[in-house]
């Protein structure tokens, strides 16, 4: 985060916003800066890649499905609104620890013993790690002593849409975020190939929420696409997983995606029409 903390002080806050005494390194300026940023770039994030979803990939004819609820839309942004900035406090300290220098990120290539095979191979333990952290915590949150308090809210929409993704309760949204601020603490990461995961992983969240459950057959069993998390919304103990469905495989809570099976929400729509 500190690249962009750098190139925002450099082209905005030094020049146009911040008293020229005040050092670009003193702490309560940072925090400030790095609060401002990451809820702007979430909001950008947000709006911008779902709003491309929702309109462009999407199938609006779900809105017609029973469990569709009145103003849906509407109500997921609203929620989705008000959680970012709760969520981004905690997040923003984590960002501070990095641009302290408390974090394994690094600057330049040379700087990692393997050189660009350590970059690639730091992004596949990024999503493995990840992936993990986030099934297990998910999981907890299914659990009957915090469900109903922190992961309720998220499972409201049945029939979800992209705006959904990011409609958590901000202790749920941040706690499945975890993993990804974890990760470069423990792990060397380049830090542009961070930002670029950041991106990555806030649109695969957008795009498992988006009613499209194409993915290609080889890879149905593989990947935990919007199939597998449309029957997680709509049946609540299957497919926990972000991006693979190894650890639900492993946890036994893999679930065949029913719309793969002709049973999924587009099917009973059929049926409805044919009525």
């Amino acid at each position: 985060m500190d690249l962009v903390l750098d190139a925002a002080d450099r082209h905005l806050l030094t020049p146009y916003v911040y008293p020229t005494g005040w050092p670009e390194g003193e702490p309560c300026r940072q925090l400030l800066s790095l609060f401002v940023i990451t809820n702007l770039g979430a909001l950008a994030l947000y709006l911008l890649f779902g709003t491309l979803s929702y309109y462009f990939i999407f199938d609006h004819e779900l809105q017609k499905h029973p469990q569709f609820l009145e103003n849906q839309v509407r109500r997921e942004i609203t929620y989705a609104l008000r959680s970012l900035p709760w969520i981004s406090v905690p997040t923003v300290a984590l960002f501070f620890a990095e641009v302290r220098g408390y974090s394994k990120l690094y600057d330049n290539i040379e700087d990692s013993p393997y050189g660009w095979s350590g970059v690639f191979l730091s992004m596949l333990s990024f999503l493995f790690f990840t992936d993990m952290g986030i099934y297990w915590i998910h999981r907890a949150l299914h659990h009957k002593l915090l469900y109903k308090r922190f992961h309720k809210p998220h499972h409201l929409w049945k029939i979800a849409t992209p705006f959904a993704s990011h409609a958590f309760h901000p202790v749920d949204g941040f706690m499945q975020s975890l993993p990804y601020h974890v990760y470069p603490f423990l792990f060397p990461l380049h830090k542009v190939t961070y930002l670029g995961l950041y991106i990555f992983v806030n649109v695969w969240t957008i795009s498992i929420h988006d009613g499209d459950y194409r993915v290609p057959r080889l890879l149905r069993h593989v990947i935990n696409g919007s199939a597998h998390h449309t029957d997680h919304h709509l049946y609540f103990d299957y497919n926990y997983g972000q991006y693979f469905t190894l650890w639900d495989k492993i946890g036994g809570s893999y679930k065949s995606p029913t719309a793969f099976e002709g049973k999924g929400p587009h099917d009973y729509l059929r049926k409805l029409r044919e009525k």
